[in-house]
């Protein structure tokens, strides 16, 4: 079992920032591609950002391209996702959520963190 507790949250103006952490415990001795996911009240969970376990490589969802980025830091079994030039349409509960790689068998959840951007 792998437990994710995410950090970071909160309320900010638009075009501000925040820096969302997410971090692992458990039984971690498993490759992973890590990501960040957020869910928009009404719809459907969307992945913006994902880091790849072996090569570190990093995938953006459009919408967010050039404003976020994924980070890890592996001793520290944590990842981030820094978020600049916040749009009231980045509101979402944000979740970090860990896949096991290549069978995506194993699926781990955070329990979200709230963002709210304001106009």
């Amino acid at each position: 079992q792998v437990q994710l507790v995410e950090s970071g949250g909160g309320l900010v103006q638009s075009g501000g920032s925040l820096k969302l952490s997410c971090k692992a415990s458990g039984n971690l001795n498993v490759a992973f591609t890590k990501s960040w996911v957020r869910q928009i009240p009404g719809k459907e969970r969307e992945t913006v950002a994902t880091i790849h376990w072996g090569t570190g490589l990093t995938d953006y969802d459009d919408s967010v391209k050039g404003r976020f980025t994924i980070s890890r830091d592996i001793p520290e079994k944590m990842i981030y996702l820094q978020m600049n030039d916040l749009k009231p349409e980045d509101t979402a509960v944000y979740f970090c959520n860990y896949r096991s790689y290549p069978s995506g068998s194993k699926d781990y959840w955070g329990q979200g963190t709230q963002v709210t951007v304001s106009s």
